[in-house]
């Protein structure tokens, strides 16, 4: 999978993806694109140095992915803990697309508005 064709699919996901380049006063870290759903970032990647992309996933399946997987590693710039780096020179383009559909769905699930339930009285 190639720049152009992450791009497309991080954008194919939902109408309010936005993308943007937030870190472009950071000396090395000026060309990193970042996919955003609600204001929350799901998927970034250095467009001039293609070769880790960096999702957001669930705590109790890295350990599990990483076995699975040899081109799981460590993320580029994230906490270990809820983030993965995708070495792209290995990964197939099935497994990358499930792994940031899955990071797209756990972001907009984590950051969307709870329904409040009125209380008794008001009803």
């Amino acid at each position: 999978m190639n720049i152009q064709d992450l791009r497309d699919y991080c954008l194919s996901l939902s109408d309010d993806i936005e993308e943007k380049t937030p870190f472009a006063k950071f000396h090395g870290a000026e060309d990193v694109l970042v996919f955003y759903v609600g204001g929350h970032m799901f998927c970034y990647f250095d467009i001039n140095q293609f070769d880790t992309v960096t999702v957001k996933c669930q705590p109790e399946r890295i350990a599990e992915l990483k076995e699975q997987f040899d081109f799981i590693e460590e993320p580029y710039n994230g906490n270990r803990k809820y983030w993965i780096g995708i070495r792209m020179s290995q990964a197939d383009d099935a497994t990358v697309k499930t792994l940031v559909e899955n990071s797209f769905l756990l972001v907009r699930e984590s950051y969307r508005p709870k329904k409040t339930r009125k209380p008794a009285s008001d009803r």
